[in-house]
């Protein structure tokens, strides 16, 4: 697979200095709860204001006594919300587009910008168009990929119509990849953007690496760690990870498994895999310390937006053995930096993972190519682009469709015109 120099962006570098917004941000979720969505908006937030900006996060209250107390630049508005079914740990935001609606004419943002498109998110959508403000959003999470994995196959078709129909609506939709980006504009999405996601390189770094936590884990000097990090959820694909353990351990005894999350799937993983090492729900220092310690990331889901861990493993020195989409097909070079493997083709993805078996210098090697390969993803040049997408939404009169004229479009086959 062939790849530009630069995947990830389709847009120029913007400029430094750009005007300082009153920003609205909605998201149904948010720190403390561990997921790509929570954590990645959270250092976009954090760069945004760094870089002068005025946020208002508007979030479900996520326990008792959950505080609206302004922190790091930050005001938090907290709204309703209920428990999601099997994820009792993270709510969903209630209907609340009368309360957004007074909020926001009373204190008007200069822009309202979506993360989620949940009960919250529509509620804000509905109350910026009515009082005319300019409304971005994001397509973060595949929600109608998931439905499969929970015996809900049927509401593919309903929940991908309702998610185009939400988007549609507001003036750009921000993608991490040109693949997803194809695929929405070929299921009708409009006004799709194109902007990757940021990773912190100091955090994220070779030296985090522990030979203390390594031995927690059983392993010597010579054995290699392979590590999986996520949900434990149906739709990651964690069975796969576990036979590509097998396969490996077959070839060279001396290979242990990590996973580290947390999720629904645990005890039948543990059943599954009782050799297996579960550290459960990981800080961000902690999850640096497993990334920088294990020799290879399993990274076998087939649903994700784009895939945070694989940034943070490549920044870490630790190389990927992926299918070939999302993040791991626009960043991984197959061979150099890690390993791909064709989407749906779970023999090709154990057939690469009982090659790797007991190649140590060759993980070393992809592992320090990984960490060059990802090192100019940060984070203050991911908000320099949102930026300038906000800047062309607001040059538009609001007469106009929000963002018609913004100069980006992308075709199917993931081209910029």
């Amino acid at each position: 697979m062939q790849h530009d120099a630069c995947p990830d962006l389709l847009l120029q570098d913007m400029p430094v200095h750009q005007p300082r917004l009153k920003l609205a941000v909605v998201t149904e979720t948010w720190p403390p709860e561990v997921n790509g969505v929570a954590l990645t908006l959270e250092r976009l937030v954090q760069t945004l204001c760094e870089r002068g900006h005025r946020v208002q996060l508007v979030r479900p209250r996520q326990i008792p006594g959950d505080s609206e107390a302004s922190s790091s630049g930050v005001e938090h508005k907290l709204m309703r919300g209920m428990p999601i079914p099997r994820y009792p740990q993270l709510k969903l935001g209630l209907p609340a587009r009368r309360a957004l609606e007074q909020s926001w004419a009373q204190r008007r943002p200069d822009l309202v910008h979506i993360a989620t498109e949940g009960p919250l998110g529509w509620s804000a959508l509905q109350a910026a168009r009515r009082l005319r403000l300019p409304v971005s959003s994001d397509f973060r999470t595949n929600f109608h990929s998931y439905s499969a994995h929970y015996g809900l196959g049927w509401l593919k078709k309903p929940i991908a119509a309702y998610l185009r129909r939400f988007h549609n609506q507001t003036g750009f939709t921000m993608v991490p990849t040109r693949a997803l980006a194809a695929e929405l504009i070929n299921q009708g999405f409009e006004r799709v953007r194109i902007v990757g996601r940021g990773i912190d390189m100091r955090l994220f770094h070779p030296d985090r690496r522990d030979e203390s936590l390594r031995r927690r884990w059983g392993a010597g000097e010579g054995d290699t760690v392979l590590l999986s990090v996520g949900r434990l959820a149906a739709e990651k694909n964690l069975d796969l990870v576990v036979r590509a353990f097998e396969v490996m351990r077959q070839a060279s005894p001396d290979t242990r498994l990590v996973f580290a999350g947390d999720g629904p799937m645990r005890p039948v993983l543990q059943r599954r895999c009782p050799q297996a090492v579960f550290m459960g729900q990981c800080s961000h220092t902690e999850l640096a310390a497993c990334y920088a310690s294990a020799d290879l990331l399993l990274f076998p889901s087939l649903t994700e937006t784009f895939g945070n861990v694989t940034l943070e493993a490549m920044a870490s020195g630790l190389p990927v053995l992926a299918f070939d989409v999302a993040a791991a097909g626009e960043w991984v070079t197959p061979g150099e930096d890690g390993w791909l493997a064709r989407a749906g083709r779970e023999d090709l993805y154990l057939e690469q993972a009982a090659g790797l078996a007991g190649r140590m210098g060759a993980l070393r090697m992809a592992g320090e190519r990984a960490r060059r390969r990802v090192a100019s993803q940060d984070w203050q040049r991911i908000a320099g682009q949102v930026e300038e997408l906000w800047a062309g939404l607001l040059s538009v009169p609001p007469t106009r469709s929000r963002g018609a004229i913004l100069p980006l479009a992308v075709t199917p086959d993931g081209r910029a015109r």
